[in-house]
């Protein structure tokens, strides 16, 4: 496992520990792990890990997602998700790139781009 951590690159800026709650708007600048419960709105750049047992009921809009827990709300993810055998997803997720291991689950729709602009054609498909 801490190859994997090795890969990521990154240090964990901030964390929000197991029994631990969280209600608001989430801004990252560089990984953020939440092991406890989390509730609201998450967005910016860098990754956001999701710790086993964790619980979040949130529109997310990051770079990459590690999901390990439960994830109630919609993903935007600009290039990767990856869902471990105990990560729940409950919620549509669009993602450049998504890996699901053997035993998670996925409630929810998946749209595939990998496309870096997604802007303008997106916008104007989903306004027509």
């Amino acid at each position: 496992m801490a190859d994997k951590r090795k890969d990521i690159g990154e240090d964990i800026k901030a964390f929000l520990g197991r029994g631990a709650e969280f209600n608001g708007k989430l801004v990252l600048n560089g990984s953020v792990r939440i092991d406890g419960e989390f509730r609201g709105e998450a967005m910016g750049s860098g990754t956001l890990f999701i710790g086993e047992g964790a619980y979040a009921e949130a529109d997310i809009a990051v770079d990459s997602i590690v999901i390990s827990g439960e994830v109630r709300g919609n993903l935007d993810i600009k290039e990767k998700t990856e869902i471990s055998s105990t990560g729940r997803l409950v919620g549509n997720v669009k993602t450049s790139v998504l890996v699901v291991r053997e035993g998670a689950v996925i409630d929810g729709a998946c749209r595939m781009s990998g496309e870096t602009d997604t802007g303008k054609s997106q916008n104007d498909t989903m306004t027509k």
